[in-house]
C-alpha cells in the first residue's frame, strides 16, 4: 500500500461526511441556496490566498530546482488557474475583488489556513503537499462524483463549479500532487508518516467544517 493510499485510507470516513454534506449535496441536485454559495465563494477565495502561500513555503523549502519549479508552477495554478472560477462566478454576482477584501475570514476558514502554514513552516516539502493535498485531492472527489449526477454539470448555476473541480485540467493538476506526495514520503519511518497522517487527516476535518461553516453562514 503507498502512502498515499495509507492516508486515503485514514481520512475516508471524513471524505465520506463531506460528500453527505447537505452543502456539497445541495451544489449536485442544484437546490443550495445562493447566499450560501455566495458566502463558501468568498471565504473560498480568501482561502486560496492563503493556501498558495502554502505552496510558496514549498519554493522556500525545496533542496532541488526541478521541487522549486513543481511547487511555483502550483502558485501560478491557484492564482491564475483555480480562480477563474471564482472570478466568474464574483462577476456573475456583480461582486469586485476590492470587496472580498473587504470580507473578514471566518473564524474556521482562519484556524484552518493558519494550522497549514504552521505545518508548512515548521516542516519540509512532504508535511507541506501533506497540508494541500487534503484540499485538493477531496475536491477532485468531489468534482467527479458530482459530474455523475444526471444534469451537474449543465446545471445553469452551479455547473461551472462542477465543471471546473471535474475538469480534466484540475484533475491532472490533482494527480500530479498525489504522485509528489508518495515520491516525497518514500522510504519515510513509521514515525515520519505519523506526522503526514496527522497532518492530513486534520486538514480533511478542516475541510468538513469549511462546509460547516458556508452551510450555517458563520459569522
Amino acid at each position: 500500500m503507498t502512502v498515499t493510499q495509507r492516508l486515503y485510507k485514514a481520512a475516508k470516513p471524513i471524505w465520506q461526511a463531506c460528500h453527505d454534506h447537505p452543502f456539497v449535496r445541495g451544489i449536485g441536485d442544484g437546490t443550495l441556496d445562493r447566499e450560501k454559495f455566495q458566502y463558501f465563494l468568498l471565504q473560498d477565495y480568501l482561502y486560496l490566498f492563503d493556501y498558495a502561500k502554502v505552496f510558496a513555503w514549498g519554493v522556500v523549502k525545496a533542496d532541488q530546482p526541478e521541487l522549486m519549479r513543481f511547487f511555483s508552477a502550483n502558485v501560478d495554478a491557484i492564482l491564475g488557474g483555480e480562480m477563474k472560477t471564482h472570478r466568474a462566478y464574483m462577476a456573475r454576482l456583480g461582486i469586485t475583488e476590492e470587496q472580498v477584501f473587504r470580507v473578514k475570514p471566518a473564524l474556521a476558514n482562519l484556524s484552518y489556513t493558519s494550522y497549514m502554514l504552521s505545518a508548512a513552516a515548521s516542516g519540509g516539502p512532504a508535511e507541506i503537499v501533506a497540508s494541500i493535498l487534503a484540499c485538493s485531492w477531496s475536491y477532485a472527489e468531489i468534482g467527479a462524483r458530482l459530474a455523475r449526477i444526471p444534469g451537474a454539470v449543465d446545471h445553469p448555476f452551479y455547473g461551472e463549479w462542477v465543471r471546473g473541480y471535474a475538469g480534466e485540467e484540475y484533475q491532472r493538476t490533482n494527480d500530479a500532487l498525489v504522485a509528489r506526495m508518495d515520491a516525497l514520503a518514500e522510504g519515510c519511518t513509521q514515525e515520519q508518516y505519523r506526522r503526514l497522517e496527522d497532518i492530513f487527516v486534520n486538514c480533511s476535518r478542516y475541510e468538513l467544517g469549511f462546509w460547516d461553516m458556508a452551510w450555517r453562514l458563520e459569522r
